[in-house]
C-alpha cells in the first residue's frame, strides 16, 4: 500500500512538471541540464580506467624486446629496429627506423606491410602536421615518401605523432649504436606484476576522490534548482487535502522528472562528447572514441544514485519546510541544525585514516579505507557549510542597503545559497590537500638533471663513425647557434684483447677538453690523463703504457682492437671537472691529432651546443641538421629538472579533471543564481521602481552569492589542512604547507562567485525594468 502511495505521488509530481505552464517546464530544464552535466561528467570518470587502460594496452603491445639478454643472432625472424624519436617545437614525435632480416620478421602493430627503403608510414596526425605551411624543418627532418597510414592498433591516441620508415642502414651502423638500435624477434612486452608505487597510487586514489566528490554535490544540488517555487505549490496541495508527507512525496517526483530527464541529456552529452574525443587532446593527452567505454556497474550506478539522490534530497530538504494550507513557512533563524553530528563524518574519515598512518614510507594502503575517508572528510566540508553559514549569517547586522538587501535574503533562506556554494568548498578542499601531498612527494619524482644550462642548451649524441670535425662544424653553421663543443668518446684498454686496465678515451679539441678538465696548457697532438675517483687509478696507469688499444675485445666480443700509441713525452697531468650535463670524464683525454684517423669508427660523438634564444625554431634548426648528420643522430634539449612519466600523467589528469569541474561548479552556480533572480524579479523591480539605484540591487547580488562561498572557505581550508598533513604523514614526506599555494586555492574559489556575479548582472538589469511589475 505504502508503496503504491508513492507510485502516485511521484507520478503526480512528474504530471505537474510535464503538463505544467511554461516555468514549470523551465524549472524541470534547469534541473536537467544541471543533473545532465553531473552525469555527463560522471559517466566520463566510468569510462576513463578503460580508455587509459586501452592506452597502455597498445603501448605494451608495440614495445620492441628481445626475449634473450643476450646478443640476438641475425635469422629470417628478426628484425632490426633503431630508435629515432624527435621533437618538433612542443610536440614528441615517435620513430622508428625498420629493416627486416627475413621473410618472418616480427611487423610492428598497425602496419600492414614493411615500409620499402627511403619510405615511412605515418600515424594521421603526424600527416597533418607534415602537410602544414609551417613544418619545413620537420619535412627536412624526416625526408621519407609517405605510402602508408599507422591504423589505430599502433597508436596510443589519435592525435599521436609517430612515424616507422624502411632503411637498410642499420646492418651496417649495427655495432656501438649504443641503444638506439636493437634487434628484435618479436613485438610486445609483458606489464610489470610487481606491486605499483604505494605513493603513486595514493596520489591516484586522491585525485578521483577529490575530483568525482565536487560532481556528486552538484548534481545532489541540480536536483533542488527551483526548490523554492515549488515548495510555495505545497500550500495547495494542503488546501486540496493532501497531508504534509504526500505534499513531500509530490515535490519529489518533480524533481525525479528533471533527474530522468537530467539521465538522458548526460548520456547524449557523454555520446556527443565521446565523439568529440578524438579531436581535442587536453594538456597532450588524445584518446580514441571506441576506447571511451563506461565501466556497466559504474554506470548502473550512477543510473540509479542520480534519480535517487533527487528523491532523497528532496525528502530531506522538505522536512525544515513547513506547508500549510495558506503558505510556506521557514523559520528565520533555524534552531534544527545542530554541529554534534556534522563532525560525526570528518570524524570517521580521519579514524579510518588512522590505521594507515604507521605502515611506514614505502608500503602499501587499504585502498577502500582511503578511498571511504577521503570522501567522508570531503562530505564533511558539505555537511559544516549550512551550519557555519546560519551562524555566520545570523549574527550580521547593519550596513550598506546593498549589504542589509543580501543579509536578509540569505537569513530568510540560506538552503539555496549553501548548494550553490557547496561545490566550491568540497573542491577546494579536496585541492588543497592533494596540492599539500603533490608538495611532499615532489622532491621524490622531480629530479634535478645535473645540466648546466649556462654552459650548453642542447646535446647532440652522434653515432660511431662520425668524423671528428665534420658533426662540430656542420651544427656550428647552424641558424641560432652561438657555439659548439664535440667530444667523443670509447672504451680503451692496455691490450687488444681482454685487457687489464681500461678506461674512457675522451677525443676533443682543447676548447672542447676544457668543458671537462683543468688543463695548463693545450694544443693539438697532446694526450692527458685526468684520474676519476671512481675508476681508481687506471687513468694514471695507461698514461705510463707505450700503446693502447680502442675498442678492445672481451670474451666473445669482438672490437675493433684500433691501436693509439701515446706521446713520446707521456701524458700530461690533468683535474677532470663536470662537463655540461652534469657528468665526469676521467681516465685518456686527447686532442685530434694524437689519435689516429681510424679511431673514429669507434668513437660516438656528444656536441653540446650553445643557444641563441631569440632565434625562432632554434632548437629545431638543430635537430634538422642533426638528422642530416646520420639517422641515428639523437639531437635532446636540456633541462634542468626531469619529472617520473607516471607522476606527469597523474598530474596531468589532476588538471584535466580540475578544469571540467571547475567548470561544471561555475555553471551550477550560474544556474542556481539565475533561478533565483527569476523568483525575485518581482520584487526586484519593485525595489528599482521606488528607486534602489541598479548598483546597489548589483552589490546585493554580489555579496549574496560571495558571503557564502567566503564562509565555506574557512571549514574547506581546515578540513583540507588536515586532510592533507595526514596524506603527507603516510606518503613519508615532510609535514608541511604551501602557504601561497593555498591562499591561490582559496582565491580561485572566491574568482567564481566574482564571475558568476557578473554573468548574472545582464539578466539582473533586465529584471528590474517597470515590466517586471507585471503579474498575472
Amino acid at each position: 500500500m505504502k508503496l503504491r502511495c508513492w507510485i502516485r505521488d511521484l507520478g503526480l509530481g512528474a504530471r505537474f512538471v510535464l503538463a505544467g505552464g511554461p516555468a514549470d517546464r523551465l524549472r524541470g530544464l534547469l534541473t536537467a541540464v544541471g543533473a545532465g552535466l553531473g552525469v555527463a561528467l560522471l559517466l566520463l570518470a566510468t569510462a576513463l580506467p578503460h580508455a587509459l587502460s586501452a592506452r597502455d594496452q597498445r603501448e605494451l603491445a608495440r614495445q620492441e624486446t628481445s626475449r634473450s639478454a643476450r646478443p640476438m643472432p641475425a635469422s629470417d625472424r628478426t628484425l632490426l629496429i633503431a630508435d629515432v624519436d624527435t621533437r618538433f617545437r612542443e610536440s614528441d614525435i615517435r620513430g622508428r627506423l625498420l629493416e627486416p632480416e627475413g621473410a618472418n620478421s616480427p611487423l610492428p602493430p598497425g602496419l600492414s606491410s614493411f615500409p620499402a627503403p627511403g619510405e615511412m608510414a605515418v600515424s594521421p596526425a603526424l600527416e597533418r602536421l607534415l602537410r602544414s605551411p609551417g613544418a619545413r624543418l620537420l619535412r627536412e627532418r624526416l625526408p621519407y615518401h609517405v605510402t602508408g597510414t599507422i591504423a589505430e592498433a599502433g597508436l596510443v591516441g589519435p592525435d599521436e605523432l609517430a612515424y616507422y620508415a624502411g632503411t637498410r642502414q642499420l646492418s651496417q651502423k649495427e655495432r656501438g649504436s649504443n641503444g638506439f638500435m636493437s634487434r628484435i624477434d618479436h613485438f610486445g612486452a609483458v606489464p610489470d606484476a610487481r606491486r605499483g608505487d604505494p605513493v603513486l597510487l595514493l596520489l591516484t586514489l586522491l585525485v578521483v576522490v577529490a575530483l568525482l566528490t565536487p560532481i556528486g554535490v552538484f548534481v545532489a544540488a541540480a536536483v533542488r534548482f527551483g526548490g523554492e517555487r515549488r515548495d510555495r505549490r505545497l500550500a495547495a496541495l494542503r488546501l486540496v487535502g493532501a497531508d504534509a508527507h504526500t505534499a513531500r512525496r509530490i515535490a519529489a517526483g518533480e524533481s525525479l522528472v528533471g533527474a530522468l530527464l537530467g539521465l538522458v541529456l548526460g548520456a547524449g552529452l557523454f555520446v556527443l562528447g565521446r565523439r568529440l574525443a578524438g579531436h581535442v587532446a587536453p594538456f597532450g593527452v588524445s584518446v580514441f572514441p571506441s576506447d571511451l567505454v563506461p565501466a556497466p556497474l559504474l554506470a548502473a550506478l550512477v543510473a540509479v544514485a542520480v534519480p535517487g539522490a533527487a528523491v532523497g534530497v528532496t525528502v530531506l530538504a522538505l522536512r525544515r519546510v513547513t506547508a500549510e494550507p495558506l503558505g510556506v513557512v521557514r523559520s528565520v533563524r533555524p534552531a534544527g541544525r545542530r554541529l554534534w553530528w556534522r563532525l560525526l563524518l570528518p570524524a570517521a574519515g580521519f579514524a579510518l585514516l588512522a590505521p594507515e598512518l604507521g605502515r611506514g614510507d614505502g608500503q602499501s594502503f587499504h585502498r577502500s579505507y582511503v578511498v571511504t575517508a577521503s570522501v567522508l572528510v570531503l562530505l564533511g566540508v558539505t555537511a559544516l557549510l549550512p551550519w557555519a553559514v546560519d551562524r555566520f549569517v545570523g549574527r550580521l547586522g547593519g550596513g550598506p542597503l546593498s549589504w542589509q538587501l543580501a543579509v536578509r535574503r540569505l537569513q530568510s533562506g540560506t538552503d539555496s545559497a549553501g548548494r550553490g556554494a557547496a561545490g566550491i568548498t568540497v573542491a577546494v578542499a579536496g585541492a588543497i590537500a592533494l596540492q599539500m601531498l603533490f608538495a611532499a612527494v615532489d622532491a621524490d619524482y622531480v629530479k634535478s638533471t645535473g645540466d648546466d644550462l649556462s654552459r650548453a642548451q642542447m646535446v647532440v649524441m652522434l653515432p660511431p663513425g662520425t668524423s671528428l670535425s665534420e658533426g662540430s662544424a656542420r651544427l656550428a653553421q647552424v641558424r641560432g647557434v652561438r657555439g659548439t663543443d664535440a667530444l667523443y668518446s670509447a672504451a680503451v684498454g692496455d691490450s687488444a684483447r681482454d685487457p687489464g686496465v681500461s678506461a674512457e678515451l675522451t677525443v676533443g679539441s682543447c676548447a672542447a677538453l676544457r668543458e671537462v678538465a683543468r688543463l695548463d696548457s693545450c694544443r693539438d697532438g697532446d694526450v692527458f690523463t685526468a684520474p676519476d675517483p671512481s675508476a681508481g687509478s687506471a687513468a694514471t696507469t695507461l698514461g705510463r703504457a707505450g700503446t693502447l688499444y680502442i675498442d678492445s675485445s672481451y670474451g666473445s666480443y669482438t672490437g675493433l682492437q684500433i691501436p693509439f700509441r701515446m706521446p713520446a713525452g707521456g701524458a700530461k697531468r690533468a683535474s677532470a671537472r663536470p662537463d655540461p650535463a652534469g657528468s665526469l670524464h676521467g681516465g685518456i683525454l686527447a686532442t685530434p691529432g694524437a689519435v689516429p684517423g681510424a679511431a673514429s669508427a669507434a668513437l660516438q660523438g656528444t656536441v653540446y651546443v650553445r643557444l641563441d634564444e631569440a632565434v625562432p625554431d632554434a632548437r629545431d634548426e638543430v635537430r634538422t641538421a642533426a638528422a642530416a648528420l646520420g639517422p641515428l643522430a639523437d639531437a635532446v634539449t636540456m633541462v634542468a629538472t626531469r619529472e617520473s612519466a607516471r607522476y606527469a600523467s597523474i598530474r596531468t589528469v589532476l588538471f584535466i579533471g580540475a578544469a571540467l569541474v571547475s567548470a561544471l561548479i561555475g555553471a551550477g552556480l550560474l544556474v542556481s543564481q539565475l533561478e533565483q533572480l527569476q523568483d525575485r524579479g518581482p520584487l526586484l523591480a519593485f525595489l528599482r521602481a521606488l528607486g534602489t539605484p541598479r548598483r546597489t540591487l548589483g552589490l546585493s547580488l554580489l555579496w549574496q552569492t560571495a558571503l557564502p562561498v567566503a564562509v565555506g572557505l574557512l571549514p574547506a581550508a581546515a578540513t583540507g589542512l588536515a586532510l592533507g598533513a595526514v596524506l603527507q604523514h603516510m606518503s613519508g614526506g615532510p609535514v608541511c604547507a604551501d602557504w601561497p599555494a593555498l591562499c591561490v586555492l582559496g582565491g580561485i574559489g572566491a574568482s567564481l562567485a566574482l564571475l558568476v556575479t557578473a554573468l548574472s548582472v545582464p539578466v539582473l538589469l533586465r529584471l528590474v525594468r517597470a515590466e517586471g511589475l507585471r503579474t498575472e
